[in-house]
């Protein structure tokens, strides 16, 4: 055994035995020159210390490549490691070992010897290349001690000592082993410094790892110093708010808090409010007084209690019902629409005596009203004529482009800035739970992956299910049945069925031109005078100017396109008096020309130029704006048998086209018709407006009227129009929109009718009388009679 002082020598000369015992170390890299404490636990390691602590106190410092692993086999150590110089030895209560070792040269593991009662291997000192400094190893080494210096800056575990210590090296090895040993790399980056034996290499790979761990260090300290101010800042929030807390008690003020529950239970005492709905909202309470201020689930119920004390969960409305002061309202406020108004006051009649026979708490159940008709006809003033007869709050709530059911049911409290429905939101506003509640454009709704909005207002519009209206946000359930809704649309075609059958039907027809000229000079002229202020008498009108305005600068089923035309005459008499000085003005034709200039519409001249000519018919049309005449062409070219179609036509009037030609080749020797012609000779059929689509079930007889025009060479009579549609057997099918189509034919200067035979009565209920004095209606049930009728004889 060699003494201490024989180890001294072979260090001192560096005549390493060239066989040495194996320490496998674990999560750690000794370097040469490093002075560590190692704790030792394991068995066989206790054993070669102890062991070697006897003799030359020297032993190969190996990583193992898993710390984890606990029985080294070959391969799971480095192949490169230190040669330990054992300095001291301090025996544990534990039967476990601390020892102070010293790393001393590089070595190279070679070929094991032994594994038993410890690893054993033969070794070989590796030699590290030339130290000679050139200008790139010395520019690098003074980058990483500045670099060691910023790391020490930034981290709280490095000594300030290491700085002098880095600035005073002069080696590259130790320089890197320096700052290796002191930075926490990862185990495989601190193998990987020992392995390499180039300095130049050593110090670039070691940069490039220290600039990492100093932007890691960076990060964590902005982040540290984020939470601390953060956590700071709370802290400081809470002691202020717990001063102004016990202020406020010596002062005897109420906590916010508790001030804003009282402010809610004063307002719930004021209301009677359901037990269902009492009782979630004490619960509410419960939560808000238990809840901190400044938590996030404060403001939610805070908000959710402020919806719910703004609701009329039991305030209505002291409602008054006149007829004879309703009948002069309506009146009053429209002219017109006859029958719309005498089902208003049949309603509003029933409504006072189910209201009056009722007992206490008992609801009368009413009809939901759907107003239908051309856009500026007066569905919505109508509903605010209902509340005004009914002394009742008026919500209008505007229904197109609504595709999300959370528009009607609100949204669920789950979901951030959620809010109740628009029903509720209403209510709210209105301050009653009575109102009088307009569903407007509710024809208009959409469908979406965001839900069916006209489903969700089943309920709404059910008196057997609105008793329990249930809103998403609100969660309780709230009585619709005092509401009184009515809806308007432009057209029901677009609603589902079953909405469709909660409503009553009431259709709204266009006005005619005279009924135009009363609300021009009653209503239009007086609202744009006023609006402009011009004087009552400043400006006067005859019945002729307001005629032309309407014929000839207007074509529409209501009268919005009128009144924006009325306000623009308004405009620029006043800026003419203004200029010329005068006080009075006579609106007359030459003043329209020189004000609308020339006219948009020329309905008798557009008439007179396209009759006359074979293949030619009118048909009349309804549209959601009201009714309209169509131009029918028929033209023919060499072919075999077909049928083409142009004009924007839907699939409805192609089958009629269809129909209409395949009855007048079956019936071709009745008409007269030669069928060497029809065998050789191709049709096309076009309604002009191309642009404009077109359909409905009400064309086939001006179609087939068109096509034996055509082919009988004869001309339709001027001035006819004509609406039905048209069977395979040649039978004359009835039609809607009377009303509107004969108006629309009667503006045009059409002088002579033919309708179906089944449309008889509404002609005589819809069409004012003085219309029918002025134009001929015939009467037929089959295409024949039709034919007999339209041309020329």
């Amino acid at each position: 055994m060699q003494n201490l002082d024989e180890t001294n020598k072979v260090v001192e000369k560096k005549n390493y035995p060239k066989e040495l015992p194996i320490l496998p170390l674990r999560d750690i890299v000794i370097y040469p020159g490093m002075i560590v404490p190692l704790s030792v636990g394991r068995e066989k390691s206790v054993k070669l210390i102890n062991e070697v602590s006897e003799g030359n106190k020297l032993i190969a410092l190996v990583t193992q490549k898993n710390a984890q692993k606990e029985d080294v086999e070959k391969g799971d150590l480095y192949e490169t490691g230190t040669i330990g110089l054992i300095h001291k030895i301090i025996k544990t209560p534990d039967d476990s070992i601390r020892v102070i070792i010293q790393g001393m040269e590089k070595i190279k593991v070679g070929k094991i010897l032994s594994t038993e009662p410890y690893w054993k291997a033969k070794i070989k000192i590796v030699e590290n290349k030339p130290k000679d400094k050139t200008v790139e190893v010395e520019a690098l080494m003074k980058n990483l001690v500045t670099l060691f210096q910023q790391a020490i800056g930034i981290s709280n575990y490095l000594p300030q000592d290491l700085i002098i210590a880095s600035m005073n090296i002069d080696d590259p090895d130790r320089l890197a082993y320096l700052i290796a040993s002191n930075i926490q790399f990862k185990l495989e980056e601190q193998q990987n410094i020992l392995e390499i034996s180039n300095p130049k290499e050593k110090l670039e790979k070691l940069t490039e790892y220290l600039n990492r761990e100093i932007y890691l260090l960076e990060l964590g300290k902005k982040i540290q110093n984020n939470v601390q101010s953060t956590i700071g800042k709370n802290q400081k929030e809470y002691f202020l708010r717990e001063q102004i807390n016990a202020i406020k008690k010596e002062l005897g003020e109420d906590d916010e808090r508790l001030s804003e529950v009282k402010k809610i239970k004063d307002k719930l005492a004021k209301m009677k409010v359901p037990d269902e709905a009492l009782k979630e909202v004490n619960r509410e309470l419960d939560r808000l007084e238990k809840i901190p201020v400044a938590s996030a689930e404060y403001s939610v119920v805070r908000t959710y209690l402020d919806w719910f004390v703004k609701l009329p969960w039991n305030k209505s409305t002291k409602e008054k019902i006149d007829l004879k002061k309703s009948e002069e309202l309506l009146n009053k406020e429209h002219y017109g629409q006859e029958k719309l108004k005498e089902r208003i006051l049949e309603y509003l009649s029933v409504y006072k005596v189910k209201k009056e026979k009722l007992k206490k708490g008992e609801h009368p159940r009413s009809p939901i009203l759907c107003f239908v008709g051309p856009p500026g006809v007066g569905k919505t003033s109508f509903g605010k004529s209902i509340a005004k007869a009914l002394d009742r709050k008026f919500v209008r709530m505007s229904l197109g482009g609504i595709r999300d059911e959370s528009e009607i049911r609100g949204h669920r409290r789950t979901y951030v800035g959620a809010l109740p429905g628009r029903i509720i939101q209403g209510l709210a506003r209105a301050e009653s739970n009575n109102p009088v509640f307009l569903l407007d454009e509710i024809d208009k709704m959409g469908i979406s992956f965001q839900g069916d909005p006209a489903s969700a207002l089943l309920e709404v519009l059910d008196p057997e299910q609105n008793k329990d209206f249930r809103d998403h946000y609100l969660d309780l359930p709230f009585d619709l049945r005092d509401v009184m809704f009515i809806t308007t649309a432009n057209t029901i075609d677009p609603l589902p069925p079953a909405l469709r059958d909660r409503m009553e039907i009431i259709e709204l027809g266009s006005y005619t031109i005279e009924e135009k000229i009363q609300i021009t000079k009653n209503f239009l002229i007086p609202k744009q005078m006023k609006e402009h202020a011009i004087s009552e008498n400043a400006l006067s009108f005859t019945d002729e100017i307001v005629s032309e305005i309407i014929t000839k600068y207007t074509r529409e089923a209501g009268v919005r396109s009128l009144e924006r035309t009325i306000a623009t005459v308004c405009r620029k008499a006043l800026t003419k008096m203004q200029r010329e000085d005068k006080t009075e003005l006579v609106i007359d034709e030459n003043i329209i020309l020189e004000f609308l200039k020339r006219p948009k519409y020329f309905p008798e001249l557009e008439v007179d130029e396209r009759m006359g000519v074979i293949g030619v018919s009118i048909g009349l049309a309804w549209t959601q704006v009201g009714g309209d005449i169509l131009f029918i062409e028929a033209s023919k070219t060499k072919g075999k048998r077909n049928l083409k179609l142009t004009g924007q036509l839907g699939d409805v009037m192609k089958e009629s086209a269809q129909t209409a030609l395949t009855y007048i080749y079956s019936k071709a020797k009745e008409l007269k018709i030669d069928e060497s012609i029809i065998d050789s000779t191709e049709i096309h059929l076009h309604i002009p407006a191309g642009g404009i689509p077109k359909d409905g079930p009400s064309a086939g007889i001006t179609m087939a009227t068109a096509i034996t025009s055509l082919l009988t060479n004869k001309k339709v009579k001027k001035r006819l129009g004509m609406t039905g549609e048209i069977t395979l057997t040649g039978s004359v099918l009835p039609i809607g929109g009377v009303k509107e189509k004969i108006l629309a034919a009667h503006r045009s200067g059409l002088n002579e009718i033919i309708l179906p035979k089944r449309n008889q009565a509404d002609l005589e209920e819809d069409v004012p009388e003085y219309i029918r004095k002025e134009m001929k209606f015939h009467f037929v049930s089959d295409i024949k009679e039709v034919l007999a009728i339209a041309f020329e004889k």
